[in-house]
């Protein structure tokens, strides 16, 4: 029989919460707008139609809204939430990544990456890996330029600054998508690439057609100084693996950081939250993928509890004392 209850109804139960508070929670906190508005109530849905389907937690980021260009909102999914739904999906028997051995260097990047990397995914109902293979030619994104009142301006992105980590991201979300068949949800990366090329329309009408959500008026992005962000940002990182707490890590750095640096300490906290959960690698003697590079293997994962999580920490559990008056 057919669960007749709402769907906030459904996803607040799952919590153990009201469902008006949850609703109006995850408006004001998980899913609230950059200019600090709150998505109308289709835009919520739409999103919680996706966090229901893919079992998402709004809560810890594995799923929150982007604003495209053509009135609507795009759901992006996190690189613990993608992690989260490949390892849970009942067929799933493990990934490698292979590596070119051939190192390139792209415009305005700031290290070598392998030209290509390639996610092999293993299925436990198929004999032959599902392999998908990234060219990092072909997802590359240089640094934003802008023009602001003092003139023309440069931002490094994780594209220039992690390159190898941004190419192993996609390669993984791709080969996820061919093996399982996920749908309708996005990373960042491409949310960014739909709203600049204003295709959202195409990719997905649906979600496009909902309700405007204002835009910030006027956003400049800063010109970020890695030389004093990252090292608070790795400390922020070391503190929230201790206390596995990205959620609150990443309240720290919205309250703290505005515009492109917001944007930079946000793709910097994802990018080591996937560090954090691969485990190391295992010895599985000459079982080597196909093709030229050397392959690393990540062993499916057993399914996390929401409930078993640890209460969020407050803002001296990550700087404590020696944290304060570090500004940037």
């Amino acid at each position: 029989m057919a669960d007749s209850k709402s769907l906030v109804t459904r996803i607040a139960s799952r919590y153990g919460v009201d469902s008006n508070k949850f609703f109006e929670t995850l408006k004001a906190t998980a899913f609230k707008q950059r200019d600090g508005s709150a998505p109308s109530n289709e835009q919520m849905m739409a999103l919680l139609v996706v966090a229901e389907q893919y079992n998402l937690n709004p809560f810890t980021r594995e799923i929150y809204a982007f604003p495209d260009k053509q009135n609507g909102i795009i759901p992006v999914v996190g690189v613990d939430g993608w992690s989260r739904i490949i390892n849970e999906h009942s067929q799933y028997d493990g990934v490698e990544f292979v590596y070119s051995d051939s190192m390139v260097k792209m415009k305005s990047a700031k290290v070598e990456c392998p030209e290509w990397i390639e996610t092999v995914m293993y299925r436990k109902d198929r004999s032959r890996p599902i392999k998908i293979r990234e060219f990092l030619d072909e997802v590359y994104r240089e640094p934003f330029k802008g023009h602001g009142s003092n003139g023309p301006y440069t931002v490094d992105g994780p594209w220039q600054t992690h390159t190898k980590r941004q190419l192993r991201h996609k390669s993984l979300i791709q080969c996820a998508r061919v093996a399982f068949g996920f749908c309708g949800i996005y990373d960042q990366d491409e949310a960014e690439r739909i709203r600049e090329m204003e295709q959202a329309a195409a990719i997905n009408p649906a979600v496009a057609s909902l309700t405007h959500v204002k835009e910030e008026a006027s956003r400049q992005p800063l010109q970020i100084d890695h030389q004093k962000m990252d090292p608070i940002l790795q400390k922020l990182a070391t503190r929230a693996v201790q206390a596995n707490a990205w959620s609150a890590a990443h309240q720290y750095a919205e309250e703290r950081f505005k515009g492109a640096e917001l944007e930079y300490a946000t793709q910097f906290l994802r990018d080591r939250e996937l560090d954090a959960m691969e485990p190391p690698e295992p010895n599985y003697g000459n079982q080597d993928a196909e093709g030229q590079g050397n392959a690393t293997f990540i062993p499916a994962e057993g399914h996390r509890n929401a409930a078993e999580e640890p209460p969020l920490p407050g803002e001296n559990d990550f700087f404590g004392d020696e944290g304060e008056g570090e500004q940037l």
